[in-house]
């Protein structure tokens, strides 16, 4: 079963954790000083705020709870000829998660992706280089989404 993703970018964790949670009716089940998330059952959504993009909406997403979940959402973009980034297994937002972008014709970006485990740090490649989140947006710039052997042409 998917569930929506929500990524907001906000001034303030402390003043963003009280709005949403009061918003909510329940605390989030991850708090860091740059980062929270709810995973909320009524609506069925992975809300997520920092403090490490620009305010407002960051992007939004779908995730999975497996691999053939993101393998049929992979297989209906692509059919779609929608023009993806595979970001493939990657350390962002506290969870090793496996992940791929699009960006919508109004330019929202939107990732579909499977967690794995939860992180001790913010972002990182999967081999732990200190290699920050990718995005259709940030995809080839520096320290992007590096490539390495695990990642040989995922930012082309």
């Amino acid at each position: 079963m998917k569930r929506m993703h929500i990524h907001i970018g906000v001034d303030d964790i402390a003043t963003g954790i009280s709005f949403y949670s009061a918003l909510f009716g329940t605390d989030p089940v991850k708090i860091h000083s740059d980062h929270a998330k709810w995973m909320l059952e009524d609506p069925r959504l992975n809300f997520a705020i920092s403090t490490r993009s620009a305010k407002g909406v960051d992007h939004l997403g779908l995730q999975v709870d497996n691999s053939a979940e993101l393998e049929e959402l992979r297989d209906r973009m692509q059919a779609a000829q929608l023009s993806t980034f595979d970001e493939g297994e990657t350390i962002c937002c506290y969870a090793r998660s496996n992940k791929s972008w699009v960006t919508d014709p109004s330019g929202v970006a939107w990732e579909t992706f499977e967690t794995m485990q939860d992180a001790d740090v913010y972002s990182a490649s999967v081999d732990n280089d200190a290699s920050p989140c990718c995005t259709p947006e940030t995809k080839g710039q520096p320290g992007c989404c590096e490539p390495s052997e695990k990642t040989a042409g995922c930012c082309a």
